[in-house]
């Protein structure tokens, strides 16, 4: 496996283009790159992330698994931050009043694969999980 990590590109779908600017701009502080009236590019902490306008759909109904008594939302997407960034952009998020989904919490604390992780929505109803590992070298420990 190659050590050096290669960023990643993904594309989303939001449906209040300029909502969701602001909120990847504003509260996630991600640097904008370049734009068209359709779509805005952003540095998502070191990846490239795309938000594509599509028209809002029906969405009441969301899919869940059940992991540690909560309900984790199926699909999400995110960033392994390290520890100590984990823990102050957690704090910023809270203090910038973010409905978490699953609050800052520690899972497998004392075992292998320690993490803490946190879930929350954009403005277009996208999820979005952050985690770090205790011990980065755990990321796919077994």
């Amino acid at each position: 496996m190659n050590n050096s990590i290669s960023p990643f590109h993904i594309a989303i779908p939001v449906y209040n283009l300029e909502e969701c600017r602001r909120f990847y701009r504003e509260i996630l502080n991600c640097e904008e790159g370049r734009s068209s009236a359709h779509w805005v590019d952003f540095n998502f902490f070191g990846h490239q992330l795309v938000i594509h306008y599509k028209a809002k759909e029906n969405t009441a109904h969301k899919a869940h698994n059940a992991v540690d008594g909560k309900q984790v939302p199926v699909p999400h997407y995110g960033v392994v931050l390290n520890w100590s960034v984990f823990m102050d952009f957690a704090e910023d998020l809270k203090a910038k009043n973010i409905d978490f989904i699953i609050e800052p919490y520690v899972r497998f604390e004392g075992l292998i694969g320690e993490q803490i992780t946190m879930f929350f929505e954009d403005p277009s109803g996208n999820a979005l999980e952050f985690k770090a590992f205790r011990d980065p070298k755990q990321l796919f420990a077994k």
